[in-house]
């Protein structure tokens, strides 16, 4: 009984076998770090044959877009297409020929025609020359001035930083890097898509009791807008290049071809055997016909004081800085 005692004792405070140790945690292997998305490589810049970079495009000021430069398809070939509208040939730029390609740099383009308002406003400042419609029905604020001279045109664009658009800038603007000749696209200019001559000879049947001649402009932007968000670049008034007028590209030569082409002379006075200046874009006083974008008419730059002429501004990149810098505001805050 004594050792049975013993032997009870002994067990009972011997020391606790020590339970197995746990296994060590499974090694979970770390995640692969994923290499960031290389950033895309820009594209190359657009040069133009004469050496000139293209820039891309910037903030334009308000009341204009910027119109992206490079190469584009200028004036038309003798098409038939041009011929089924209306009046025939006679009337769809004939002295648009030969199409060409002709590069321009990026700038910026007023989206609407220079408003009566905003150029009266300019005259009031004493900046601008004393002009306008002879014509009470073309005297509403929000309507496109008419009745302005090459002259006053390019005063007006001047007194707000700008210039006149050339004719390969107006044209560009109006239709695309591709050549479309119309803003909207391939579609025939109707009186939905453009305020022009309608079948019945009036502005979109604005019927007008006293000349002149059935039919005036309407307020800007009552279209709708471009691709490049430019309202009216096809009809309402017809608008003022800087260009002098010639019967063709051909007759123009080297003036307008190339990079940024200004016509014959550079645009400069005087230019010998020149007297006509470049207008563009039809107008209500001209039907279909006239309503694309290689459409070119001619007039003598002191106008005396035709009330379907008007005009809108451009802007060089550069031009489109200092007016910024300079917090310029269209005179009618477009």
């Amino acid at each position: 009984m004594t050792i049975g005692i013993c032997t009870f004792l002994i067990l009972s405070c011997a020391t606790p076998a020590e339970p197995a140790p746990e296994p060590p945690p499974a090694q979970v292997a770390p995640e692969p770090e994923v290499a960031p998305e290389p950033e895309p490589e820009p594209d190359p810049p657009l040069i133009a044959p004469d050496g000139t970079e293209i820039a891309p495009c910037e903030t334009a000021p308000e009341g204009m877009a910027c119109i992206p430069g490079g190469p584009f398809e200028r004036g038309v070939d003798r098409s038939p297409a041009l011929c089924s509208i209306n009046e025939g040939w006679e009337c769809a730029s004939k002295n648009a020929v030969p199409k060409a390609t002709i590069w321009v740099q990026t700038f910026a383009m007023d989206i609407t025609e220079v408003t009566y308002e905003a150029y009266k406003n300019c005259e009031a400042l004493g900046s601008c020359n004393k002009a306008g419609p002879n014509y009470g029905d073309f005297n509403r604020p929000t309507q496109p001035i008419t009745g302005i001279s090459w002259y006053d045109a390019v005063k007006y664009c001047e007194a707000q930083g700008k210039h006149l658009p050339t004719e390969a800038e107006w044209e560009l603007a109006a239709r695309g890097p591709e050549g479309d000749l119309y803003p909207w696209g391939g579609e025939i200019p109707t009186c939905e898509l453009a305020v022009i001559k309608d079948d019945r000879g009036r502005s979109c049947g604005v019927k007008k009791k006293t000349q002149p001649e059935k039919g005036r402009v309407l307020v800007v932007k009552s279209r709708p807008p471009s691709r490049h968000g430019l309202y009216d670049m096809i009809g309402n008034a017809q608008e003022w290049v800087f260009d002098w007028y010639s019967k063709d590209y051909d007759s123009c030569g080297s003036d307008c071809l190339g990079v940024n082409p200004r016509g014959p002379c550079q645009g400069a006075e005087p230019c010998k055997q020149r007297q006509y200046r470049v207008v563009k874009g039809g107008s209500w006083y001209w039907g279909a016909s006239h309503a694309n974008g290689a459409d070119r008419r001619w007039h003598v730059p002191s106008n005396n004081p035709y009330h379907h002429f008007g005009f809108r501004c451009a802007a060089s990149l550069e031009e489109g800085r200092e007016i910024q810098n300079l917090g310029m505001m269209p005179d009618d805050g477009n």
